[in-house]
């Protein structure tokens, strides 16, 4: 395959009050590809997706019957992973390739997670978005690591941040859900609220209205309502002008299969402190001197995550250190363009269908 192919992605993918780093990934690809003159037919599949209703998945399984023997196929794997029974089929007519931003078994269910074996036994090619993903899904599903590949992100060129006052504004850019840890943001912060700081909080606030209410629980039982703002979704000049407010950046996740928010810090030259889960070391990496532009922490530790914060706070040299780090590893992460390649590279190779067990 060197001309097109199709991209099935989630319905919504757009909407501004639902954005997340599998949305931000599926549509920076695809305009990186078309602009790098490889058509997509891009079809998007409403539902609750792993979890969909009967409606959704029949017109899943529409749109598959509908394309052509022999086309190449890039889904999802929010869509595909669920439904082996509509995907599966397909497997020895179509080329298909599945996009697994986060492995299913993360959301702590055995039925899907078994659900995803199969659908990914059955791809002609599997893509993950870091190396570490990469090897976690071969060695958990007891794939071909032949047909499993690593395709990270790209980041968007940046302005570099101007920050507040160097120290004191913290940003973190997470959907408020258990996995990104937002509880343990604010116990930290209820510990080091003898210093001056404040919090912005930027992300959707619907996929787990029993955290969010904790989470508020928390910050009204600390009394940090002044300091931490859940600011709900921010995109476009809204969040760029939340990156550019921003001194450090935080991710106190619980997993994290790439940290896209943590590349993107970078490229407006912040600072970021987070924790030291799965594929974040790989994406905070380093400068061309050697030096860390961040801090890891251990994850769901909040005493870790409060020291952390009060080196930032009260040390000014190591401000300065981390700072010049980011700044120096700023621009270069790969962009865009490059994660098209090696995409279009992956489904360039892939061989003629057959079915797989």
């Amino acid at each position: 395959m060197t001309g097109g192919f199709a991209f099935v992605v989630p319905g919504g993918i757009d909407d501004p009050d639902a954005p997340s780093g599998g949305n931000v990934y599926d549509r920076r690809l695809a305009r990186a590809l078309v602009a790098a003159g490889r058509p997509v037919q891009e079809i998007a599949a409403p539902g609750a997706w792993p979890r969909p209703d009967a409606e959704d998945r029949a017109g899943l399984g529409r749109s598959l019957d509908a394309l052509p023997d022999g086309t190449v196929v890039l889904l999802d794997g929010l869509v595909a992973c669920g439904v082996p029974d509509v995907v599966v089929p397909h497997a020895s007519r179509l080329r298909l390739a599945v996009l697994v931003h986060m492995p299913l078994v993360d959301e702590g269910d055995a039925h899907l997670d078994a659900l995803e074996r199969a659908t990914l036994r059955a791809a002609a090619a599997v893509v993950a978005t870091s190396p570490w993903a990469m090897k976690r899904l071969i060695r958990h599903h007891g794939l071909d690591p032949a047909r499993v590949h690593a395709v990270t992100p790209g980041v968007d060129p940046a302005p570099l941040a101007a920050g507040t006052d160097g120290a004191s504004r913290l940003l973190c850019v997470a959907s408020v859900t258990p996995r990104k840890g937002h509880d343990v943001l604010v116990e930290a912060l209820a510990r080091v609220a003898g210093l001056p700081w404040s919090c912005v909080c930027a992300g959707p606030l619907h996929r787990d209205a029993a955290h969010v209410e904790r989470v508020r629980g928390l910050i009204a039982r600390h009394r940090l309502g002044d300091r931490v703002h859940l600011a709900g979704p921010l995109t476009g000049p809204r969040l760029a002008a939340a990156h550019d407010a921003a001194d450090l950046a935080v991710l106190p996740t619980r997993s994290e299969t790439y940290g896209m928010v943590v590349t993107e810090a970078l490229a407006h030259g912040t600072p970021v402190l987070a924790s030291d889960v799965d594929g974040v070391p790989g994406a905070l990496g380093r400068a061309p001197d050697g030096t860390a532009p961040g801090l890891l922490v251990p994850p769901a530790d909040p005493g870790a995550l409060a020291a952390a914060l009060r080196r930032w706070l009260l040390d000014p040299g190591l401000r300065d250190r981390l700072r010049t780090a980011a700044r120096r590893r700023r621009g270069e992460p790969a962009g865009w363009d490059d994660a098209s390649r090696r995409m279009a590279a992956v489904l360039d190779g892939l061989a003629e269908p057959t079915t797989r067990r």
